[in-house]
């Protein structure tokens, strides 16, 4: 009998949210996956096994989570509130509350905080060891020009995206004011933003079907750098049609990164290079979200319509993992001319 190779888009998680997949992360110690869900759910899954080993329900849809360690996890909910999620003792602490839903969730290594981005126009700093009683857990509350819509973290420099195209970058050890504020050099409504592995700067994407690689130093030199470039189009009967571009991840290893979009495509880019180095077979779905594991060998998808069309009969939420090949994600060596 021949063998059954596994699916080119790679195996689908058993026991899938229900509804809309917001984010999916890999933890920084095993292949465990953390995935959350427009059906309430925040599920912690193990990916190499496909197994899911545990589930916490919230009083809403849940738009981001994130590790704190292998087995516990936070999370950030329509409901207004920020949670501690430990799956190996079936616990849950409320860290606090905003005042309209929580869009944005990431932990900071780096200072032991948790930090929430909120459509209430707030980041706040939470310290989850004092998960006891919410008044000493909330360690600052800090305005933002609009309602924060992505978060990323690289050691002590935290980037924040809002409505609005504004860009605030803060140093963590002193949040009183960004550091620097920026407009988005894309002209249409920013979906996420992740710092570089090698903490240089941040590539942007949007909704438009760009996405734009800036970079942190202010000096000329660093600056002429940047640049942005299309991608999720495609051209039908003479016009493009242009999808946005919802999740982007970077290859823990190679700092090659990889992008999905609304159009079921995850391309795989060099951005030093400036090429594409992969494209991968169509998912059923939008992609809504992208993770690699550690060690770069697995590729976590989230293929999910994000109702950019409205409410109209769409392919089963579902999670992919597949198997990643150094081909697709390692830097081709410059030709010589």
């Amino acid at each position: 009998m021949t063998a059954v190779n596994p699916p080119v888009i790679g195996r689908e998680l058993v026991n899938p949210p229900a509804d809309g997949i917001s984010n999916l992360r890999f933890s920084n110690h095993s292949d465990h996956l953390l995935v959350s869900s427009w059906d309430k759910s925040v599920r912690l899954y193990d990916a190499s096994a496909n197994v899911l080993r545990g589930e916490f329900m919230h009083g809403g849809p849940v738009l981001d989570c994130c590790f704190h360690d292998d087995s516990s996890g936070f999370s950030a909910s329509v409901d207004n509130s920020v949670r501690r999620l430990v799956f190996s003792h079936g616990k849950e602490d409320v860290l606090g509350r905003h005042d309209a839903p929580v869009r944005c969730i990431e932990y900071s290594y780096a200072t032991g905080q948790v930090v929430t981005g909120s459509w209430d126009k707030t980041l706040k700093c939470w310290d989850p060891r004092g998960a006891s009683g919410q008044e000493r857990t909330l360690v600052g509350t800090y305005a933002q020009p609009e309602r924060v819509y992505s978060l990323s973290l690289f050691s002590n420099r935290l980037v924040v995206a809002t409505a609005g195209r504004h860009v605030n970058i803060y140093d963590l050890r002193n949040m009183s004011q960004p550091e620097q504020r920026r407009e988005s050099s894309l002209k249409y409504q920013t979906r996420c933003v992740r710092c570089y592995p090698n903490g240089t700067g941040y590539a942007l994407s949007s909704v438009e079907g760009r996405v734009a690689m800036e970079f942190f130093e202010l000096s000329e030199a660093s600056q002429a750098k940047k640049y942005a470039f299309k991608c999720h189009r495609k051209s039908e009967a003479g016009r493009d049609i242009v999808y946005p571009v919802n999740a982007i991840a970077f290859h823990p290893i190679y700092g090659t990164f990889a992008t999905g979009g609304c159009d079921g495509f995850v391309n795989v880019w060099d951005g030093n290079n400036k090429k594409r180095l992969y494209q991968y077979s169509k998912y059923p779905s939008s992609v809504a979200a992208l993770s690699f594991s550690r060690d770069g060998r697995l590729l976590a998808v989230a293929s999910s319509y994000t109702f950019e069309e409205g409410d109209k009969p769409h392919e089963p939420d579902a999670i992919f993992v597949r198997s990643v090949n150094e081909m697709e994600v390692k830097p081709k060596p410059k030709v010589l001319p």
